[in-house]
């Protein structure tokens, strides 16, 4: 089963978004593994988005990941991870599709409710960064269980 890493950024927080980010995670009978709140530090962040360190963006960035809490989850379901940015939408809000997330609750490409793995690579490295291993649950939904009868 294929995982993913998904973060409630600080403005999602700040919105009251965290109850509508898990709703519609849980409603597409995807499991969250793993689920904390937590504050993140600068090394943590320098360390998340490391791939962006020499853009010009990357100090706003920084400011805004540190700014306020988030809340990091492990995501687990079949093709998670294209599930989950689909639902996320696209990073710029004004190009993603309607009814996703981000177009419904943000306006700005940094200020944009979630944060969701872009590969499996991503995914991996991110879950370990923020659980390192720790705290991921294995457990099985209903829906699971009838689709391996039903094979």
């Amino acid at each position: 089963m294929e995982r993913t890493f998904v973060m409630v950024k600080p403005d999602g927080v700040d919105k009251g978004l965290i109850g509508e980010v898990i709703s519609r995670i849980e409603n597409k009978n995807l499991k969250i593994v793993a689920m904390k709140m937590m504050q993140i530090s600068e090394q943590m962040a320098r360390e998340h988005y490391k791939e962006h360190v020499e853009k010009p963006f990357f100090p706003a960035l920084m400011r805004f990941t540190t700014m306020g809490p988030v809340v990091a989850m492990a995501v687990e379901g079949p093709n998670v991870i294209e599930v989950m940015r689909k639902l996320a939408g696209s990073t710029n809000p004004m190009e993603a599709v309607p009814g996703t997330i981000r177009k419904e609750f943000a306006m700005y490409v940094t200020y944009n409710i979630v944060h969701c793995s872009d590969c499996l690579e991503s995914a991996n490295r991110e879950i370990a960064l923020f659980f390192k291993n720790e705290g991921i649950l294995t457990y099985s939904k209903s829906l699971e269980k009838w689709n391996e009868l039903l094979k």
